[in-house]
């Protein structure tokens, strides 16, 4: 098999990309903001805070309860994990075609690691993935290339053979600081538009796109 491009390396983000966090996303912010200021953000006031870290997105709120909102959001996102995480059309497919075919896969996240387990599990692709790096194995997250780069190493390969997807700017931004080709999902909460741009490489439709991409399949 030849890959295209000489791509033998995906990365993926996990929430709004390979699994539908949106919703239980979307309700942790209501839940914790709403605690501390009631009535005062609407479902589209938090979009804007879906990718960076929660303390990137608390602390200029609130700075001296900035971990008592971590904790909150993260009590609220634990309960209701399983009731409110659902599947994208497609992922499980495409994410066990370029495990059997060969290709190196791994998550890049702004998640924590048990979190990310917990959708890996519940969506059944906890046993495709080779290497995941979370929120809590880095110093500084995406759009940074440290957690990209961190995913690369851990895989023996390199950034030129390897492509970052992401629904969001600072997995596309972060694949550009690390040297790696890019592809947004066009099924982001952000819109198509959004990510253009950002301008990365590629723009998937569907998951199994990036199947042509890399190649996948091909003799």
């Amino acid at each position: 098999m030849k890959p295209a491009l000489g791509i033998d390396t995906i990365l993926f983000d996990l929430d709004g990309t390979l699994i539908d966090t949106n919703d239980l996303i979307i309700n942790s912010f209501l839940h914790t903001l709403n605690r501390y200021y009631p009535n005062k953000y609407t479902r589209d006031d938090v979009l804007p805070f879906m990718g960076p870290t929660l303390r990137e997105t608390f602390e200029p709120m609130n700075p001296e309860a900035v971990e008592e909102m971590i904790a909150t959001y993260r009590a609220f996102n634990h309960a209701n994990h399983d009731l409110l995480v659902k599947e994208f059309t497609g992922v499980f497919e495409t994410v066990r075609t370029l495990k059997e075919s060969g290709y190196n896969i791994g998550i890049v996240t702004t998640k924590m690691h048990d979190v990310v387990l917990k959708g890996l599990k519940l969506s059944k692709l906890d046993q495709f993935f080779d290497v995941i790096v979370a929120l809590d194995h880095v110093s500084k997250p995406k759009p940074d290339p440290e957690p990209i780069l961190l995913a690369l190493e851990q895989l023996g390969t390199k950034p030129e053979s390897a492509i970052m997807v992401g629904d969001n700017y600072h997995d596309i931004l972060g694949g550009k600081n690390a040297g790696t080709k890019t592809a947004g999902v066009a099924w982001s909460l952000k819109g198509r538009e959004f990510l253009e741009k950002f301008e990365p490489d590629f723009m998937l439709e569907s998951m199994a796109d990036i199947l042509d991409i890399v190649g996948a399949g091909r003799q």
